[in-house]
């Protein structure tokens, strides 16, 4: 089992930076890529980026790049993203999650385990 809880989201203005948490604790491995996924009211959950637990090559979903950074930090534990000029479109809850897999999946429904949630709004 891997238990995720994620935080700092909170309220920023459109131009702004916000940096999300993921505490990961439990059962990890090499093999686990670490995703951050959104969803905002009456969409579908989005893929934003992933990286590989052990570290190492990182994906973004097209609209976050060149925007936001996801990174680790095994010695504390956490898998962070780093969101940089945030638009009121990136307004959403975002979630980490888990899947353990040798190959990174944008698709929801393969991650295993997920966080709650953080909320983050952008305002214009």
């Amino acid at each position: 089992q891997v238990q995720l809880v994620e935080s700092g989201g909170g309220l920023v203005q459109a131009g702004g930076s916000l940096r999300l948490s993921c505490a990961v604790s439990g059962r990890t491995a090499s093999s686990y890529v670490m995703g951050w996924f959104r969803q905002a009211p009456g969409k579908e959950r989005e893929f934003v980026a992933a990286i590989w637990w052990s570290g190492g090559s990182t994906h973004y979903g097209d609209s976050v790049k060149g925007r936001f950074t996801v990174s680790r930090d095994n010695a504390k534990n956490t898998v962070n993203l780093q969101m940089n000029s945030l638009k009121p479109d990136d307004t959403a809850v975002y979630y980490c999650a888990a899947d353990q897999s040798w190959v990174v999946r944008t698709d929801a429904v393969r991650y295993e385990y997920w966080g709650q949630g953080t909320q983050v709004t952008v305002s214009s």
